[in-house]
């Protein structure tokens, strides 16, 4: 389809510089047959059959007008394919971009059932990153009619690149997720240029303040991050996000410790008077950082973005 897309747009060029000149302005042409095919093929992409990350399938009979977004990465995609005037419910954790801030809130961590099923989308977009809870409330959903796409938890940049391109095609959005794929492949080339020869460091991600310090460990996505960029993740030992003690982390001595978090206020100066730390080389050097935790972990357009940002907290020296 990509290939018709461009023949007709060749097509579309070739007649408005025609008619620039003078060329058959007083008369319009029709549509030329790359035109034409172009308008079929689009039109012939529904109706269509989609499949989630749980294996159901959902048939769309022609592109949505009314969407409802439970999940903030999920909203990041489908503002930045330009379905703002489509997007009519997110959840109360919607903060990105500003618009998704004035839409019909339908909860958080708990959703209210009545009130998605009274705004009559036509799809709901879930993650399967908040099954574990909200299984039920899909359950309810489904129930009442409503149609109910569960995106993959991605685990690299690939299966992003998969997930925008899937919510491209659901929702009629197919060159539009193009692009953005595009850009974000782009950022990535261009930041992996930039510390492809760099010495790689031993780091330290925390995401969460003391007495509870949790972690990044392995088969999450900020150590797939890590390790595009030469890091060493030091609590790669463990898999997915869990709780480290301060000892652990003395014990691992990272050349860099990374805070995602921000409700603590003066954090960077507060950490490095735990108990011990005096001893890690992070503290040393003077090699703690803070970066955004939504660019850094938000499975969306942004997240280009912030493997940049980590790539620069790790590795200044390259960045300049």
């Amino acid at each position: 389809m990509k290939k018709f897309w461009k023949l007709g747009l060749s097509a579309f060029l070739a007649i408005g510089l025609l008619a620039a000149c003078g060329e058959g302005a007083k008369n319009e042409k029709p549509a030329s047959s790359e035109q034409q095919e172009t308008t079929q093929v689009d039109k012939a992409t529904f109706p269509m059959t989609i499949t989630d990350a749980v294996g159901k399938e959902i048939t769309l009979e022609s592109p949505p007008e009314k969407i409802v977004s439970l999940i903030p990465s999920n909203t990041e995609i489908l503002f930045a394919l330009g379905l703002n005037n489509e997007i009519v419910g997110v959840t109360d954790n919607d903060d990105y971009p500003a618009e998704a801030t004035e839409k019909q809130k339908v909860g958080g961590m708990e959703y209210n059932i009545e009130q998605i099923i009274a705004l009559k989308p036509d799809i709901v977009f879930a993650h399967d990153s908040s099954m574990t809870f909200s299984a039920g409330a899909i359950e309810q959903l489904e129930s009442a009619g409503l149609k109910v796409f569960v995106v993959t938890n991605a685990k690299d940049f690939n299966e992003i690149y998969t997930t925008i391109e899937q919510l491209g095609r659901a929702t009629g959005k197919l060159p539009e997720a193009e692009k953005i794929i595009k850009d974000m492949k782009t950022k990535v080339e261009e930041v992996l240029a930039k510390i492809k020869d760099v010495k790689p460091k031993k780091v330290f991600v925390e995401t969460s303040d003391e007495p509870h310090i949790f972690t990044a460990g392995k088969d999450t996505f900020m150590n797939e991050m890590l390790n595009m960029i030469h890091a060493e993740n030091v609590a790669a030992d463990t898999a997915d996000w869990y709780e480290i003690s301060s000892e652990q982390i003395i014990a691992k001595n990272p050349d860099v410790i990374v805070v995602t978090y921000h409700y603590v206020p003066d954090i960077l100066t507060k950490l490095p008077q735990r108990a011990g730390f005096d001893t890690i080389n992070a503290v040393k050097n003077k090699a703690i950082v803070q970066v955004d935790e939504n660019t850094t972990s938000r499975q969306g357009p942004r997240l280009a973005e912030g493997l940049e940002e980590l790539a620069k907290a790790i590795y200044p020296e390259a960045f300049k």
